[in-house]
């Protein structure tokens, strides 16, 4: 069996910069395992609003940022940072924007109120990653995304990127958590995902209101392989998983994700392209 040698993480959390989530616990402790088991990894979250810059000694990379991602008509310009885990030996690359992510929470403020724009932060992210891969000339053979905020990048990659040196070969997996969020988006949201190479009959499924379940099994069906990672998911997401045909990886707990998920990136690896939905 041919051999996985170079993952690349999509992440919403990873501790210490989130703290006491099962999402921030596997951020870091998966992609740590998997660079144990000599794999070359790259590590992408959002740079949150809590995040302290200072504390964290996250810097700019000048290199990589400057460019200006258009959503919904408008530029917004893309930062890139970086910071080190010391204990895990693994460095971080943060996607931020001063508009999406600077002095502001995740997906709710202080009072527990979703911020009207999550979709856009969502799109801006996926994006974002991938831009910034491309121009680290990297070629993952393996892209594992976790969590709501990378929901798009399964699309994104098999459509608009898959003609991209970095991408052309990647496989991707997705994560399924208990992290079901209560927002609904409406239909305009559909019409700011396309870029060249996404057609209108790639987003057929999402019909508005769109929800958490709606978007999730639109990242299953642009995705290789599916991981639970929670011992709690949605019972109709994970329904549709099992349904789909597509490799699935059960539950593990923590202390034997590694492994199996190392074993599961080379199953998924070995496999021909399936044809995208």
């Amino acid at each position: 069996m041919t051999k996985v040698n170079k993952v690349l993480f999509i992440e919403q959390e990873i501790t210490p910069y989130i703290p006491d989530t099962e999402m921030a616990e596997i951020g870091k402790s998966l992609p740590q395992a998997i660079q144990e088991r000599g794999r070359e990894i790259r590590t992408f979250m959002p740079k949150w609003g809590t995040i302290n810059e200072r504390r964290n000694q996250l810097h700019e990379v000048i290199r990589l940022s400057g460019m200006n991602l258009i959503i919904d008509d408008t530029d917004h310009p893309l930062i890139i940072k970086v910071a080190s885990i010391q204990s895990a030996r693994m460095q971080v690359y943060f996607i931020d924007n001063d508009d999406y992510f600077q002095n502001r929470l995740e997906t709710a403020d202080e009072n527990g109120v979703e911020y009207e724009d999550n979709d856009n932060r969502a799109i801006f992210y996926a994006r974002g990653v991938l831009e910034t891969v491309k121009k680290l000339r990297w070629t993952p053979d393996v892209v594992h995304c976790h969590g709501w905020m990378s929901v798009l990048a399964p699309l994104y990659i098999k459509k608009a990127y898959k003609d991209e040196p970095s991408f052309r070969k990647s496989k991707v997996i997705y994560s399924l958590y208990d992290d079901e969020f209560k927002q609904t988006f409406e239909a305009p949201f559909v019409g700011r995902i396309p870029v060249k190479g996404v057609a209108k009959k790639d987003l057929a499924s999402l019909k508005a209101p769109i929800d958490y379940v709606k978007l999730t099994k639109l990242a299953i069906d642009f995705s290789d392989g599916i991981v639970v990672q929670s011992p709690n998911v949605n019972a109709e997401v994970l329904e549709y998983a099992r349904a789909c045909g597509k490799p699935l990886l059960e539950y593990h707990p923590k202390e034997e994700m590694g492994d199996a998920c190392s074993e599961f990136y080379d199953k998924v690896w070995s496999l021909t392209e399936a044809p995208q939905a």
